[in-house]
């Protein structure tokens, strides 16, 4: 079969467009014309630590035949774009891909570049002439780098998002969702559909907080659970429409292995295993820092205010700790933690010795040996004695950032 691949990306405005909804309308528009999609719409996340990129920094694609009916589709999505698009904002600089034919082994090499590294609009453009993509920009058009990669990626692994969408006269006003019709649906499709509450926080997941067009996001390893909890989530206001994408969200593939710390690179997502340098802590504004390090050199690693809870387990950490930690590297050049592994932990600390008369002893000074201040007692030797101490921590045990605070493409634990 002959099949046309449309990528959608750069819609998003702080006003309220979001590309998921522009794809909803879209696949509204064919489906009146009689034009079905060959499969679920795609929703595809890229690189969460891109300089340039929208709130959830995604693309959408969709799948149809290409027949007598794909000069119609091309009106249509183009149509839809300049009709709700917010030009107006600076950020929204969308651009839409045609491609005929099947996916090449050079196109998924890009759309893996377009999760792990920078791809300029430049590159893009020319990667897609080189390939014979037809291209469509629209002001900048930055989002041809999108939507090249939503075409274009591969995926192994994938889950399932239901979006609701509210009525225009509804965005920027409080959601009018039962909450407690959420916990019930979290307790009836939990773990088919994850990432719904954070119950530390009380914290409602499938509620976005920003003015655009989603009433709720539930996300699920199936389809049938998401139709499930569609018919629990109750809401009091409109549901204008509804999609079911198709997505690499919660499968860790933003996520590189490194043989070693000084491998990495700024902006890059990565899997690494260090020792712990130095205890954490905690600075001005909550945020709390230490660092890790092999034979080929040190990282600073972050465990940010929004992570709430999580600072705590960080902060059990201790030098000589050997840790796998998951996560990318920002601006400022740290480690920003999404989840981390204890591969062995440090349960040996070294003190003064205990006198005979059972007093802790204290440094009689360099090279001195020990005292006690109780009796007067005294040891040569300046050796400290190994005690074996109690860890909150456990060894192999995977410690994750709460649901308020996880990224679009990390893998939670109930995934793994």
């Amino acid at each position: 079969m002959n099949v046309l691949h449309i990528g959608i990306d750069d819609t998003d405005s702080p006003d309220g467009m979001c590309t998921t909804f522009l794809a909803s309308q879209v696949i509204n528009k064919l489906n009146e014309k009689g034009i079905e999609l060959l499969d679920y719409p795609r929703l595809i996340r890229l690189n969460p630590f891109a300089r340039f990129k929208t709130r959830g920094n995604g693309g959408v694609s969709l799948k149809i035949e290409n027949d007598d009916k794909a000069v119609l589709a091309r009106e249509i999505v183009l149509g839809e774009v300049e009709k709700l698009s917010m030009f107006d904002c600076d950020n929204t600089n969308p651009g839409v891909i045609f491609y005929e034919g099947e996916i090449t082994e050079e196109m998924r090499d890009y759309a893996f570049r377009a999760i792990y590294e920078f791809i300029t609009i430049e590159e893009a453009e020319n990667f897609a002439n080189d390939v014979g993509c037809e291209i469509h920009k629209f002001k900048k058009g930055r989002g041809i780098i999108g939507s090249i990669a939503a075409i274009s990626l591969p995926l192994s692994d994938y889950t399932f998002e239901l979006l609701a969408y509210r009525a225009p006269e509804n965005y920027g006003t409080k959601r009018q969702i039962d909450y407690e019709s959420v916990y019930d649906m979290d307790k009836r499709t939990f773990p088919d559909t994850f990432e719904n509450i954070d119950y530390g926080e009380n914290y409602i997941a499938i509620e976005p907080k920003t003015p655009c067009p989603v009433l709720y996001g539930i996300r699920s390893n199936t389809v049938e659970a998401l139709k499930t909890a569609k018919e629990i989530v109750k809401v009091n206001e409109p549901i204008v429409d509804s999609c079911i994408f198709k997505t690499n969200q919660h499968t860790d593939m933003h996520i590189q292995k490194t043989p070693d710390i000084a491998s990495m690179k700024q902006f890059g997502c990565y899997e690494v295993t260090g020792e712990v340098k130095n205890r954490p802590k905690v600075i001005d504004g909550g945020h709390m820092f230490f660092h890790i390090m092999d034979e080929s050199g040190e990282i600073e690693c972050g465990a940010y205010e929004p992570t709430k809870n999580f600072r705590n387990v960080v902060s059990d950490l201790r030098s000589g700790d050997v840790i796998r930690v998951f996560g990318g590297i920002g601006e400022q050049n740290t480690f920003n933690i999404e989840k981390f592994q204890v591969l062995k932990l440090n349960d040996v600390e070294y003190r003064n010795p205990i006198c005979e008369c059972g007093k802790r002893m204290t440094s009689a000074g360099k090279n001195k040996g020990f005292k006690c201040k109780k009796c007067g007692g005294k040891i040569e030797s300046d050796e400290k004695v190994p005690i074996i101490i109690s860890r909150n921590l456990k060894n192999s045990q995977f410690y994750e950032t709460p649901v308020s605070a996880r990224r679009h493409l990390s893998k939670p634990l109930c995934r793994m």
